[in-house]
């Protein structure tokens, strides 16, 4: 035995060739069983894609890089479930393309804050954190409350995420547009998009400019975030993923 070794070692083709062999085996081994399985993901009761007002507001937190200082991750250690709420599931990032769960976090994380302040508290926020905050380092992004929100090719944001995966109907994109304007408006008729997108919070999210804006778009996101997933309801088995 060793000196079959001594030729392997001796040999640098057949080292390199047995290394090749050896390593594909491995990679087999690991690979081939997911081919058997429809998703690595458990599914979670209550997961939906994000609605079209949340997710042109998911643009705009991806676009101003927010994920660079706020996690959207709850590990699953006392100190930040105390803090955050129940640690992150694998199934809540299921829709995101690309997910948010960040390296570093510079402010809060954000994973469970939908529902947590009102609406005028984040408008506030974004546009003077020190005002509410007055230890924070986070720029103001009061711009946001005065640009208008181009959305109209959103339907086609919604075509994209569908080649990947995400379970938009024909249905949803649409009714897209009418959609998003309902969120935006207390006044319209929410049944089509609470249809569509159960739980979706119904607002004027800016209320200081009549406009759709930015601003309200980004705040449907934040106020969705977390909300979804009721973990009172879930198994033992959901929680293990």
């Amino acid at each position: 035995m060793s000196f079959r070794h001594h030729v392997i070692e001796k040999n640098v083709v057949l080292l390199a060739i047995l290394t090749l062999v050896t390593i594909s085996i491995g990679g087999l081994v690991q690979i081939i069983p997911l081919f058997a399985v429809e998703s690595t993901i458990e599914r979670v009761k209550g997961m939906r894609p994000y609605s079209p007002l949340e997710l042109m507001g998911r643009n705009i937190y991806v676009r101003e890089g927010c994920y660079l200082c706020h996690s959207q991750q709850v590990r699953p250690f006392k100190d930040e479930v105390e803090r955050y709420g129940h640690y992150s599931l694998a199934a809540e990032s299921i829709y995101d393309r690309p997910f948010q769960w960040g390296s570093k976090r510079t402010g809060p994380d954000l994973a469970r804050v939908g529902g947590k302040y009102s609406n005028d508290w984040h408008v506030e926020h974004l546009n003077d954190p020190r005002a509410l905050v007055p230890e924070s380092i986070m720029p103001g992004y009061r711009f946001l409350s005065q640009r208008p929100l181009k959305a109209a090719d959103v339907a086609d944001h919604l075509k994209a995420l569908r080649v990947v995966g995400v379970p938009y109907t024909d249905e949803m994109v649409a009714n897209a547009a009418a959609d998003l304007a309902a969120q935006a408006d207390p006044d319209a008729d929410p049944d089509g998009l609470l249809r569509h997108y159960p739980k979706a919070v119904v607002a004027k999210f800016n209320a200081g400019n009549p406009a759709l804006t930015e601003m309200d778009a980004l705040v449907a996101y934040l106020q969705m975030l977390g909300t979804l997933v009721r973990f009172t309801e879930l198994s033992p088995a959901d929680l293990r993923q």
